[in-house]
């Protein structure tokens, strides 16, 4: 009697890549508000990076005769005291907002991190005088530090721009200051040092990379406070000048016509609490995939 054998093909299984970033990814887009904030700021990202398409105003083009007119097919935001097109101003004042936030941000973290990975890695003298610059600084109200510096130096959009960097210069260098504190005592950084490595080698291997996490969630949050910050030097004539279409200073040129014109000061604010908003939501988004507190 003859013996049949059958061969049966192993069920292929589908393989998931998977990874940290992935993981991140993926649980941040669990997120439905994290999710509507980047929606947000992709939009208001796109129409600063195409506002020449979006309208054919000028910004500084000003016609006297259409001054304070309504919303209407023509100007879709109505027109200032000088007759300029709202909506020009406020798509093109997108870039000025979007690039104070962002470039005084990174300054401040890199600031800060380079400040804060001394103190909390070397300590004594080097920790305790950084740690001294940062508590003169944050002895501040942060506003009233902005606009002593932006006094010294002279109004203008990038003084404005530097003082909101060295302003949030503390905020990144106590917060990496006290992770690489955490850090420095992990069994894998006492192997570097035991094997030889470098200081400078450690930091940017171990240290630095375990450190960013934080630093990602407070930069998200700090650009957000950087643009109100930018804001209120602007509607104090302390940031940007005319004829630049900056959102706080178009908020103070309007402030006399509350009443009268009400939508030159209504754009300009939704602009800023939805970009601000917009930002705020990332950064909980982000908190929530980067913080292992959070995780349930």
């Amino acid at each position: 009697m003859s013996q049949v054998v059958l061969y049966i093909e192993p069920k292929q299984t589908k393989v998931v890549t998977s990874g940290p970033w992935r993981e991140g990814w993926r649980a941040f887009r669990r997120n439905k508000l994290a999710m509507l904030g980047m929606m947000i700021i992709l939009f208001f990202a796109a129409v600063a990076f195409l506002a020449p398409l979006i309208t054919h105003y000028d910004y500084k083009e000003q016609v006297l005769l259409d001054r304070l007119q309504g919303p209407s097919a023509t100007h879709w935001f109505g027109t200032d005291d000088l007759g300029r097109d709202l909506f020009t101003r406020i798509v093109y004042g997108t870039r000025i907002s979007l690039w104070v936030g962002i470039a005084s941000v990174l300054g401040s973290i890199v600031a800060g991190t380079f400040l804060g990975i001394l103190a909390g890695f070397y300590g004594r003298w080097i920790d305790i005088f950084i740690s001294r610059f940062f508590d003169i600084l944050l002895a501040f109200p942060s506003i009233l530090l902005a606009i002593a510096v932006v006094a010294v130096l002279g109004p203008s959009l990038q003084n404005a721009l530097l003082a909101i960097a060295i302003v949030n210069i503390p905020v990144f260098g106590r917060l990496v200051r006290s992770k690489v504190l955490s850090l420095r005592t992990e069994e894998y950084v006492t192997a570097a040092k035991a094997l030889g490595m470098k200081d400078a080698r450690i930091l940017l291997s171990h240290i630095l990379p375990n450190s960013l996490g934080p630093i990602i969630v407070q930069g998200t949050l700090g650009i957000a406070t950087a643009i109100i910050e930018c804001a209120a030097l602007g509607f104090l004539g302390m940031g940007a000048q005319p004829p630049d279409p900056e959102w706080g200073k178009m908020l103070s040129d309007s402030r006399q016509f509350i009443q009268n014109a009400p939508w030159t000061v209504l754009f300009p604010g939704l602009s800023i609490m939805l970009t601000v908003l917009g930002f705020n939501l990332i950064g909980d988004g982000l908190r929530d995939v980067l913080d292992p507190r959070m995780k349930q």
